[in-house]
């Protein structure tokens, strides 16, 4: 997904957030990703739709052995146990349901950390794709591919949605564009599939004002009544400065609805240098002052790959007190996040697909595993005690980035993982294999690459 160096004039949606110049201090990070324990103190986003939110009380519990498998790739095969929807260390129960894993690598299901989905054309007819200068110039074409569609929102992401739950995505947070040409039809089509794939996929979904908070009359009042609904789970924001050309009082706007309606905050900041860092100090100083600590994060963040060490560790230190988290796409060697830096201050950084065949790009495929295999060709990983980070990033990045606790197979996690055939973790990142089976708290919900209603 990089542009092509024998093109070098022509713009993509990477030149056109990112800029054109390079940045300096290229850091090439080895992933690295938080513990279990960190994971289930992070911080749960209110109005997040889970399968384990939706179990019936008081009826029998449901036990599933899926034998012969071999969890992260262990030379021997064991059964995994699981009653109702967790792993479990005990015993089987007399009359579990038994699936035969085949002697399959067992994995934890992935997190899409950020993606797109009510942009997408994904299932439908090609879409040629024309220059654009900029993203005032993307927006424009978004509306006209949003009126082009025959399908509606709902049913496009709902495909979308589900493919990647085949891909082994147990969770995903999803950006739905607010703004006055669309209304709120973006926020109520990725509701709708939600709902849909309520046993199959936890959603988290963004109010995100693509067209700008204050360059675009109306936007405001949209973000305020889909915080109104209930249907979503942050607001977003993007590009204060360089965008919206009103650092202050987007901030200000963005995070009083939050404020007021008990929500979260996901900005989507592409501007670089002193811009980009001057809106994240102001994100900084209004998560604490309006006590927002472990619901905010920054998406993208082009600012930081290019700090010093001492610039990187100074504001990743303000990140790690007020708990602000990161996002990521791994979209080159210049703009991915120093992930294992940021780790070491206590910073959540997850991974994820961003846009999927939409007007700003023709490709994208919300499959995780693709993006973890990214992550490490864009940081030049190699060894075989590389790779697993990748994958750990693409796993548990996102759900502490989410506020899910770890599907790491170990007793009590959530029962969300995937079985694919291989030798081992760091071959399964290269190869990709099909996953041939995907589990979401403790049921099958895909196989062979099919969705399972």
């Amino acid at each position: 997904m990089q542009q092509s160096s024998a093109f070098p004039g022509a713009l993509s949606r990477r030149t056109v957030l990112a800029g054109a110049a390079a940045l300096a201090g290229t850091t090439a990070t080895t992933a690295a990703t938080a513990t279990t324990a960190q994971a289930a103190d992070a911080p749960a986003v209110a109005g997040t739709t889970t399968a384990a939110a939706s179990r019936d009380a008081g009826r029998p519990a449901k036990a599933v052995v899926f034998r012969d498998v071999r969890p992260f790739g262990t030379a021997t095969a064991r059964d995994l146990v699981v009653v109702d929807g967790r792993v479990s260390d005990s015993p089987a129960p007399r009359g579990a349901k038994i699936v035969d894993g085949g002697g399959r690598i067992a994995l934890p299901s992935l997190v899409d950390a950020h993606i797109h989905p009510d942009k997408t054309t994904w299932g439908g007819s090609w879409v040629s794709r024309r220059p654009a200068s900029g993203i005032a110039d993307y927006v424009a074409q978004d509306v006209e591919l949003f009126h082009s569609q025959r399908r509606p929102v709902a049913e496009r992401a709902y495909g979308l949605m589900a493919h990647a739950v085949t891909r082994g995505t147990r969770a995903m947070r999803a950006h739905a564009d607010v703004a006055p040409a669309y209304g709120l039809a973006g926020v109520e089509g990725l509701a709708d599939a939600r709902e849909r794939l309520r046993h199959a996929l936890d959603v988290q979904i963004v109010a995100f004002p693509q067209h700008g908070v204050i360059r675009t009359p109306g936007t405001a009042q949209l973000l305020e009544k889909a915080a109104r609904t209930g249907a979503i789970d942050m607001i977003g924001g993007i590009d204060p400065i360089g965008f919206d050309d009103a650092l202050d009082e987007q901030l200000d706007l963005v995070f009083g609805i939050a404020d007021r309606h008990g929500i979260g905050v996901d900005i989507h900041l592409h501007d670089r240098g002193e811009k980009g860092m001057a809106a994240m100090r102001g994100i900084v100083a209004r998560t604490r002052a309006l006590s927002l600590a472990g619901k905010v994060t920054v998406s993208h963040v082009f600012c930081l790959p290019g700090l010093s060490d001492r610039e990187l560790g100074s504001i990743a230190a303000d990140l790690g007190e007020q708990d602000i988290a990161l996002t990521t796409v791994a979209p080159s060697d210049s703009l991915v996040l120093p992930i294992a830096r940021l780790r070491e201050h206590g910073v959540r950084v997850g991974l994820g697909s961003d846009g999927v065949r939409d007007s700003w790009s023709p490709f994208g495929n919300a499959d995780m595993l693709h993006r973890a295999q990214l992550l490490g060709w864009v940081t030049d990983v190699r060894l075989d005690e590389e790779l697993p980070d990748c994958y750990r990033v693409a796993a548990h990045g996102g759900a502490d980035v989410m506020g899910l606790a770890h599907a790491d197979l170990e007793p009590g996690a959530p029962a969300d993982f995937v079985l694919v055939r291989g030798e081992c973790l760091p071959q399964v990142v290269v190869d990709m294999p099909r996953r041939d089976m995907v589990v979401h708290g403790g049921v099958v919900v895909a196989r062979d690459g099919a969705f399972l209603d």
